[in-house]
């Protein structure tokens, strides 16, 4: 495989790396400090249209595909984590189970809004008592035939972009029945934002991400039309085991992006730095932190352009795309630590992107799968049962 980028790719690349620098650079931190939502350059993205990346141009995409998607996530990471988060759950967990799923009718109502961003679509899996374990689904959702709605009631926890003020729809797992064994049965039902009963709390107070929306929600005898199941009832948890397989090269290119902003942190500082008379890259325990940094950001950046190229040309990449979670998200926080350490005191002041990057790595070993999970998953596919 080629894993050098097409000129069209690195036209694009280079698009996202400036407006990264220009627009982005200049902004988040006061937004990050602030814990708001930077509507701003999420309208810029949508205008650029990277939340319609992946998808066909007849529902308003922009017809690339998770290799295009990976490259922006990566340059937009290299700056900010949270606006890199907004347009990785955007896509890949908010308009990409609608395309992978939905009717025609589910599709032309929701993508050409979600792939513009002038609305943001959220992913309803977590809930308080069920993370990794999302087979222990408590949501449930039951057909009245009177009306023929679906009545649900649960809760979901840490669920990104679920309560901005373009958010759109929650698409939500629920059991929906049993099978002959007593095993539930999940569907994917989608929860257009201000349905009746459908609540949203405060914003959580996280330690990094500060930038972006992440919120509990709740469901109270909240009613949608029957026509609003995604997919197949009763295949809701095999749907969202793919849409998350995906979501794993996305989150593994953030993370690379992540540990190349460490990099280039580290470069620009250690050239700046002086101590004892002379620049600190001129020592060389620096120059082979540095060194080390780089090495893993590049085998990490291997490891999701191998994911991604394997789901764009139809070949299996359940494995590799643990891989690259895995790999990417340890050295994310890898690199943060040590740009940290490189930059001594300044590294703890929030004024210095290390400091958001330090604080915004950590998310990356849990999210869409802790590292415990890809592990388990990598171990599976290599035949290893427990």
């Amino acid at each position: 495989m080629d894993y050098r980028l097409s000129p069209e790719l690195e036209e694009l690349r280079r698009t996202v790396e400036e407006f990264a620098h220009e627009v982005v650079a200049p902004k988040i931190g006061d937004f990050y400090e602030r814990h708001e939502f930077p509507y701003e350059i999420v309208r810029e993205m949508g205008r650029m249209g990277l939340f319609g990346l992946p998808f066909p141009e007849e529902y308003g995409g922009m017809g690339g595909d998770y290799l295009a998607l990976g490259v922006v996530l990566e340059e937009l990471a290299r700056v900010d984590s949270s606006v890199a988060i907004t347009l990785e759950a955007g896509v890949s967990l908010g308009a990409m189970p609608v395309f992978r799923y939905g009717t025609e009718a589910q599709k032309r109502e929701w993508l050409p809004r979600l792939c513009s961003g002038e609305l943001l679509g959220a992913f309803g899996l977590t809930e308080p008592d069920g993370g990794s374990d999302a087979g222990a689904t408590r949501t449930t959702a039951r057909l009245d035939p009177s009306t023929n709605e679906w009545v649900i009631n649960g809760t979901k926890c840490f669920i990104t972009n679920s309560g901005t003020d373009i958010t759109g729809l929650v698409t939500v797992t629920a059991v929906t029945g049993r099978t002959p064994e007593g095993k539930p049965q999940i569907s994917s039902i989608i929860v257009p934002s201000g349905t009746p009963g459908f609540s949203i709390a405060a914003p959580y107070s996280k330690v990094g991400w500060n930038a972006s929306d992440t919120r509990e929600l709740s469901f109270s005898d909240v009613r949608v039309p029957a026509a609003n199941l995604l997919g197949e009832e009763g295949r809701g948890y095999a749907q969202f085991l793919r849409i998350l397989d995906e979501g794993r090269i996305a989150i593994a290119a953030l993370a690379t992006g992540l540990a190349q902003g460490c990099v280039d942190e580290s470069v620009k500082y250690a050239k700046e730095r002086h101590a004892f008379g002379k620049p600190i890259a001129a020592n060389q325990a620096i120059q082979f932190k540095i060194a080390d940094m780089e090495m893993k950001a590049h085998t990490a950046r291997l490891a999701w352009r191998d994911a991604a190229v394997r789901l764009v040309t139809g070949a299996p990449f359940k494995k590799e795309a643990a891989l690259a979670k895995l790999h990417s998200s340890t050295i994310a926080v890898d690199n943060a630590r040590e740009a940290t350490q490189i930059h001594g005191g300044y590294g703890f002041m929030n004024e210095y992107p290390v400091a958001r990057m330090w604080r915004d790595s950590k998310i990356l070993e849990i999210g869409e799968g802790t590292s415990e999970v890809q592990r388990m998953l990598i171990a599976r596919e290599l035949g290893l049962v427990g």
